[in-house]
Order: C-alpha cells, then sequence, then structure tokens
C-alpha cells in the first residue's frame, strides 16, 4: 500500500493559494480514480483509491502546513506503510510555473511541511515537486505563495494537477522517471513549454 500525501492549509480561506498546490493535486487524484469519500482521519482528510493495480490512501493533512508530519506519521503507522511508499506532492518555488520533478529525499529548502515530516517521519521519502516559480526577492516568498493562483494561472495548474492524476499509476508502480516524462509531455501539447529530456535521476536523490 502506498501513502500519497498532498500539502497545504485547511479551510476555504486558503483554498486557491499557491502553496496548495498540494492539496490540489490530490483533489484530482481523487476524481480521476474514483477515491472513497473524503473523511477526517489522521488528523486530516483521507480517502482510498486504487490506482493502477495497486491500493493507495490518499492524505490531506488539516494540520496546517507546519505540523503536517503529524498527520502522515499517523496514517503510516496505522496502515504500516514503509517511508519509501509515502509520496509528498508539494509546492516548489525552485521551479518553474508549470514544471515537475520527482525526487527522493534531499533538502527541504525551508518548506515547513517538509520539514515536519522529515522530523517526524524520516527524510528519504518520495517528493512530487509542483513547480509554481518564485517572486523574484526572499521577503516576498511569504506572501507569494500565500496569495491565490491568479486567473491566468488557473490554466496550467489544472493541467498539471490532471496530468499527475492521469499518470499516477506509473509513480506507484515505483517508475519515478516514466511518470515525470509523461507529465511533462503532456504538459508540453497542451502548450505549457517544451518537455525537458528526463533521466534516471528523477528516482535518486539530489
Amino acid at each position: 500500500m502506498h501513502l500519497l500525501v498532498g500539502l497545504g492549509n485547511p479551510g476555504a480561506r486558503y483554498a486557491g493559494n499557491r502553496h496548495n498546490i498540494g492539496f490540489m493535486a490530490l483533489d484530482a487524484l481523487h476524481r480521476h480514480w474514483r477515491g472513497t469519500p473524503w473523511r477526517a482521519r489522521f488528523q486530516g482528510e483521507a480517502s482510498e483509491a486504487v490506482i493502477g493495480t495497486g491500493k493507495v490512501v490518499l492524505l490531506k493533512p488539516q494540520t496546517f502546513m507546519n505540523e503536517s508530519g503529524r498527520a502522515v506519521r499517523a496514517a503510516m503507522d496505522f496502515y504500516k506503510i514503509a517511508l519509501d511508499d509515502v509520496h509528498v506532492f508539494h509546492d516548489e518555488l525552485d521551479l518553474p510555473p508549470a514544471r515537475l520533478r520527482v525526487k527522493k529525499g534531499g533538502g527541504n529548502a525551508g518548506h515547513n511541511g517538509l520539514r515536519s515530516i522529515t522530523t517526524h517521519c524520516g527524510n528519504d521519502y518520495p517528493r512530487v515537486r509542483l513547480g509554481i516559480g518564485h517572486p523574484g526577492d526572499k521577503a516576498l516568498v511569504h506572501a507569494y505563495v500565500l496569495n491565490d493562483f491568479g486567473k491566468g494561472e488557473m490554466p496550467w495548474v489544472e493541467d498539471l494537477t490532471d496530468a499527475v492524476a492521469e499518470f499516477a499509476d506509473l509513480l506507484v508502480k515505483g517508475d519515478a522517471s516514466h511518470f515525470q516524462s509523461k507529465v511533462l509531455l503532456k504538459m508540453e501539447a497542451r502548450g505549457h513549454g517544451k518537455a525537458e529530456p528526463v533521466t534516471k535521476a528523477a528516482d535518486k536523490k539530489d
């Protein structure tokens, strides 16, 4: 069994924030793979689904970003899921908008959700980094991530989260490289930039 975690902040106030693209990805996964109704569990909202041939748990922690690890730890312990089988979907300032990278372990780049998961669960889990771009000035980051995506950004946000959901079976079966390349090619086909060459480095730490 795999645990797919989307990071974000709970409540309508934060729903459209750039920081909540992880929640948006989980909602797309839930729709595409027809997950069970969301219900309150593990200090979050949880659902179960079959993605490809694998059973997964979908989890959106409701603890606020900086305590996300508590919810992840609770779900891991209940289902006895290994850290290698926990995939975390999160916003990534260091990638251009509409881009995606998969990596395992590495630094948390100041992301409070990742830091909390590392504290409670360990660091060597796969991350699906969803590019939101950078405002250009470190002093502007806090306001940038806690502001909503603009109307002009929503087409690529929806296309990216839909592509993540469409090809999630590759991720669940352990083929991160092909998952990444399929998503990027789909984004290119939808007019969101040129797909870059993908190597096996997608499965390794950086």
